[in-house]
């Protein structure tokens, strides 16, 4: 049967969805349980049921969310069997799904993971990462989604869906405090302002002290500042017309992420790292103290984003128009040696200015054939972005002497000119060089999808969309910057001392004239400006064939195709791959057993994905200067079961689970170093799950008091021949590298009659599992100075919140 519905009604239902926890507090009699899986989603486009929906899916409600004292989706993506979210540099995240993901940074690319916010897509790695505020949950929906959602969403989609203002008045705030130095607060009011208008108006703040010190200045890491609103505005302009307007801000300024040095070294930041590194003396990053020490080190995001939906119901079905602009300014400055040696001093920066607009139209309705859903899109963005390395004088001569097998001349003719009281120096002074980047990015799109209701029992689902991109970008290579080396030389030759250098030490001074990381000898014309044009089409349809086999078990097969947007990489210049392409065969089975009260949700899958793009490091490069991280394009496949449970056997008790298997491998694939990948692991583990546990107890000092318990596993990286190079897998026997991981939260809430008042205990990685999660050799081949990344430590604290 198909199933009507009016677009003013999904405010309604989410209002209703939101009560529902109250109204169960209330009224728990053995009816309750049996409502699993009645959660409101548009995963299609339509506000359907979780378990009407042919598609494997994993909703994340606000509740969950708040369980795990999540502040945003990388705080809880290991309770996402399937997802990862790196969101250690939140203006730089990536997203990874069934193993597949895009880890280039910069403007030329795309993720194949599409974030979508309140069915806006978040463009770009600077806006896909921000901070929760007020949302209502999160659909995660795995597996290629180019129909429905557009040509980013190769390797599925995460739709973000926030509060809409509603006619009740509603106002409430909540405290955290926890150790590290933890504040966080948010509050939100919701103020009908007449039959016709409501506003919402949310606010939060994010801090904390930071979880890592550095053992020489005594900066903290890991810390948060982050801060954000979010306004909503409704108005029912008729009975059937319905405008909301919205408004996003964020502004977040926090240290860079801390790069832990594996290489022991003595306090004298003249000393050298050994070269090459030697991984049986590396240090244990887990234990090892901290040392960065990157002049200007910072991350910073400014966002604003605004929104109109604008919605009209006729007899027949609905009209939708949605308009959105968003902009971001981010600097991210890190170090990237993990020593605080002037001789070995690397620091990169990415800094990215991004303004985009979207319009959609779309049109949809339904009878007792079909239900359907068409529309057309419109995207345009525009992009710039600087790409920066700075070192110093020290640092090129410790380059000069790894690489160069030149010695050390800068060291050597400052220590020969003191030798006769002549007042220069060629050391400590700045070295600056850069590619400036600008894109202008426009996608236009058509599609429909249709729900053919070929019985009662069965439906066939066809859809499809046209997609195309048209790009055009542009590399301009900086003349190197370096003022205080420059204007030496020049008194060294104007007082004729430059003359009477031995050749080699003239040589040195002539060959430190111009670029050395980003020089001509990689292909990067200097001073000059390299553009691009490309343009792309792409048609990507499904197919889904479902079946009820009975009013609570349904079955069904799937075909789809994804695309994703073809590119360049911002740092190699002229550079351009092609667009990625994926097949995925999927069948799954959604069932709910009432008596039980279970739900038992099922799916096994296979793609085949070409031409996926993914940023490697390139020791080849290291010979003319610092090594760096270049696309290389790949072909893969995998095979995958997905498993779904939630058990409420009577009201107060709760089980849910989830588990992902997965073999993803390499079909054709050549790596940057040479070593023949084809038939060899990806790297995704084979196994992923988390469980989680909930108890309440009733009439409690007044109120409830519910116990949570969640637990996550990740497994073991799978190795190629290509991981230790990329830091992926194990490199050094005093440490794990790609190690299995597990993490463990636990909460104890109590809430007053209702929900009026509330205090919680919380804990996130109860015991304190740690875990190194890569180690990066981009400075090892120059420099001797590897470094890694771990996990933060147990996160404990309180709660307290009020409701009105």
């Amino acid at each position: 049967m198909s199933m009507r519905h009016h677009p003013l009604s999904f405010g309604l239902k989410l209002a209703l969805l939101a009560c529902a926890p109250a109204v169960a507090a209330q009224d728990a009699d053995q009816s309750k349980p049996t409502q699993l899986g009645q959660i409101t989603v548009t995963a299609q486009s339509r506000s359907q049921e979780m378990q009407e929906v042919p598609i494997p899916l994993q909703i994340v409600t606000a509740k969950q969310v708040d369980t795990l004292a999540a502040t945003d989706l990388s705080k809880m993506s290991l309770f996402v069997p399937g997802l990862v979210v790196y969101g250690d540099q939140p203006t730089q995240p990536g997203y990874q799904l069934r193993g597949i993901s895009t880890s280039d940074f910069g403007v030329g690319t795309e993720s194949a993971v599409g974030v979508y916010i309140d069915g806006v897509y978040a463009a770009r790695s600077g806006g896909a990462l921000l901070a929760f505020n007020d949302i209502a949950r999160i659909e995660v929906l795995k597996g290629p989604q180019g129909t429905l959602f557009g040509r980013n969403a190769a390797a599925g989609a995460i739709s973000i869906v926030t509060n809409e203002p509603s006619d009740t008045f509603e106002g409430k705030a909540r405290l955290r405090f926890g150790n590290y130095g933890r504040r966080y607060g948010d509050a939100l009011l919701n103020l009908p302002l007449n039959d016709d208008m409501a506003l919402r108006v949310s606010v939060l703040d994010n801090q904390s002290r930071g979880w890592i010190e550095d053992a020489a200045s005594g900066r903290h890491y890991g810390k948060d500042d982050d801060w954000g609103s979010r306004i909503a505005w409704r108005w029912n302009l008729t009975d059937t017309t319905r405008v909301l307007l919205s408004w996003d801000h964020e502004r977040l300024k926090q240290p860079a992420k801390p790069a832990i040095g594996l290489i022991p070294l003595s306090t004298d930041t003249n000393e050298r790292p050994p070269f090459p590194p030697d991984p049986s003396t590396y240090l244990n990053p887990l234990h090892a103290p901290l040392y960065n020490d990157t002049v200007g080190g910072i991350e910073t995001r400014r966002f604003d984003g605004g929104t109109l939906n604008i919605d009209h119901a006729f007899a027949w079905g609905s009209l939708t128009s949605i308009t959105a602009w968003r902009h971001f300014n981010t600097e991210n400055r890190g170090d990237y040696d993990g020593t605080n040696h002037i001789v070995s001093y690397l620091d990169t920066a990415n800094l990215e200015r991004n303004t985009s607009w979207y319009q959609e139209f779309k049109l949809a309705g339904n009878n007792d054939l079909a239900d359907w859903v068409a529309g057309v899109s419109w995207y345009d963005e525009r992009a710039r972005q600087t790409s920066e390395t700075n070192i110093f004088t020290d640092s090129l001569d410790t380059l000069a002497q790894n690489v160069m097998g030149a010695g050390t001349p800068l060291t050597d003719i400052s220590n020969a000119l003191a030798s006769f009281g002549l007042p220069y120096t060629l050391l400590g002074d700045p070295w600056h060089e850069a590619i400036d980047n600008t894109g202008r990015f426009k996608a236009y799109a058509a599609y429909g999808d249709v729900i053919w209701h070929l019985s009662d029992r069965l439906n066939l689902t066809t859809g499809l969309r046209y997609t195309r991109d048209q790009k055009d970008f542009s590399w301009y290579n900086r003349p190197r910057s370096a003022p205080e080396f420059d204007a030496t030389v020049a008194e060294l030759q104007q007082a004729g001392i430059l003359a009477l250098l031995p050749p080699e030490a003239q040589f040195a001074l002539a060959a430190f004239g111009q670029n050395i990381i980003f020089n001509d000898g990689s292909g990067a014309p200097v001073g000059g400006t390299v553009r691009r044009g490309d343009s792309w089409t792409d048609f990507s349809p499904r197919a889904v064939l479902d079946y009820k086999f009975t009013p609570d078990v349904m079955g069904y097969v799937s075909v789809a195709r994804g695309y994703k947007a073809g590119g360049y990489n911002s740092v190699q210049i002229g550079s351009r791959f092609a667009p990625e392409k994926v097949v995925n065969v999927e069948a799954g089975l959604k069932t709910v057993f009432p008596e039980q009260h279970l739900l038992l949700n099922g799916s096994v899958y296979a793609y085949r994905y070409d031409n996926k793009q993914s940023l490697t490091l390139d020791p080849n490069s290291a010979g003319s200067g610092v090594p760096r991280y270049l696309v290389s394009s790949t072909d893969q496949q995998a095979k995958g079961v997905e498993l779904e449970a939630q058990w409420q056997p009577v009201d107060a008790f709760r089980w849910n689970a989830n588990a992902a298997w997965i073999d993803a491998t390499y079909r054709d694939a050549t790596a940057a170093s040479g070593a023949d990948l084809s038939g060899q692991a990806t790297g995704e583990p084979y196994l992923s799950f988390a469980t989680s546990i909930a108890y309440t107890w009733r009439n409690v000092a007044g109120g409830a008091l519910e116990f949570d318990l969640s637990h996550a596993y990740r497994g073991k990286s799978r190795c190629n021949r290509d991981s230790q190079l990329q830091g992926e897998c194990q490199i050094s026997p005093n440490f794990d590298t790609g190690a299995a991981q597990q993490r463990t939260d636990a909460r104890l809430d109590w809430s007053s009659a209702g929900d009026h008042w509330g205090v919680a205990l919380y804990v996130n990685n109860l015991f304190d599992k740690r875990y190194v999660t890569g180690v990066s050799n981009i400075s090892a081949s120059v420099f001797g100075t590897p470094y890694a990344s771990i996990t933060p430590p147990r996160m404990w604290g309180v709660e307290l919140r009020a409701k009105f």
